[in-house]
């Protein structure tokens, strides 16, 4: 056991731990017989510690609105997705589909800020000066770029954003609605995030179920929580067959905890006890053997921007071990927190 000094302060005792607290189920491997036996110890775990996943519920899908954006169908939609719960989303279909006529269905994964409306144009049409500036500064309108490059979309409110953001009296001021709505949840014994994945899995079943989109060409895009939220289902729902993931992959141990991230998490990510089995780039590779491209931004002020590169090159390491390199790629782009697109395009078409 290494030689402590006595820690009263918790960010001391926290940075001793990230420092000193070896994980049990970090990635070590190097063959294919190694990954997969590690693959299913970790998969195991991680299912542990999102907790078991809400029952379905008939979806009820109904349409609220129809917008005509000129090249595409706007939809407001909502469905069912578990006991008690109603997601709210957009989908978008480009227009001058045919009868019969399949393409690949994306979803769209909002991050922080004013939820789905911030992927689909929405933000960039109706909201304030605030969530204008912060979609042109993170250039998130991915969701929009999806439909008018061909693919329907999907793009939900995450818990608790958009319409699904709590009361403001009920948080109280100067509190993080993330936090307080994880802790609630986690008192009915579900971490917000699990809500959240489960949430996601039920657009799948809308995308799959839409007359236009060819089940087996389903994918995941998303920027900062945005990339949580793909990186997570990509992991858990089996039809989502590729993705991006922007702005989000990087360590709990050297980065988001220490100083350098200043406690850069919150409730709507947070997965109990992962640092004692791994860390985030250990879960990231449960993602393999699908196809998944990194974005990264030189620029990073969300994340440091080395720890990002290190992060990737332990997921590297995993698909390599699998003898899936091919299924990994990198866009280190020259730009802070913020979606590039510069790779993501190209390598959506080539995997659905």
């Amino acid at each position: 056991m290494a030689t402590w000094r006595r820690s009263v302060s918790l960010l001391d005792s926290l940075t001793f731990w990230c420092e000193h607290w070896k994980p049990d189920c970090a990635f070590s491997g190097k063959t294919p017989r190694e990954f997969q036996a590690w693959q299913r110890r970790f998969r195991k775990l991680y299912a542990q510690l999102i907790g078991p996943l809400p029952q379905s519920v008939p979806l009820r899908t109904k349409v609220m609105e129809t917008v005509d954006c000129g090249d595409h169908l706007r939809k407001k939609i909502l469905f069912d997705s578990s006991w008690g719960v109603t997601v709210p989303a957009y989908l978008l279909e480009p227009k001058g589909l045919k009868k019969g006529e399949k393409r690949a269905g994306i979803l769209a994964s909002h991050g922080h800020g004013s939820g789905k409306g911030s992927v689909v144009g929405v933000a960039s049409e109706l909201g304030n000066v605030h969530e204008k500036a912060r979609v042109a500064r993170q250039n998130s309108n991915y969701g929009l770029e999806a439909v008018r490059r061909g693919y329907v979309v999907i793009a939900p409110d995450w818990c608790p954003f958009g319409e699904r953001t709590p009361n403001p009296e009920w948080v109280r001021v100067n509190r993080d609605p993330c936090d307080i709505t994880n802790l609630a949840w986690q008192y009915f014994g579900r971490p917000l995030l699990t809500q959240s994945i489960f949430d996601g899995m039920r657009c799948v079943d809308v995308l799959a179920k839409h007359p236009h989109v060819d089940p087996r060409r389903m994918g995941v895009i998303g920027l900062s929580q945005g990339g949580t939220m793909a990186s997570h289902l990509l992991i858990n729902e089996p039809r989502l067959r590729a993705g991006v993931v922007s702005g989000y992959i990087s360590t709990l141990r050297g980065d988001a905890l220490t100083m350098r991230g200043c406690g850069n998490t919150c409730g709507a990510q947070h997965v109990p006890g992962l640092l004692r089995h791994g860390d985030l780039p250990d879960m990231l590779g449960l993602i393999c053997p699908k196809p998944v491209l990194f974005e990264m931004g030189r620029q990073e002020t969300c994340f440091h921007y080395p720890d990002m590169t290190k992060a990737y090159a332990t997921v590297e390491k995993i698909y390599r071990a699998a003898g899936r390199s091919e299924c990994i790629a990198r866009d280190d782009h020259p730009n802070g927190h913020r979606w590039s697109g510069a790779k993501a395009w190209e390598w959506l078409e080539k995997w659905l």
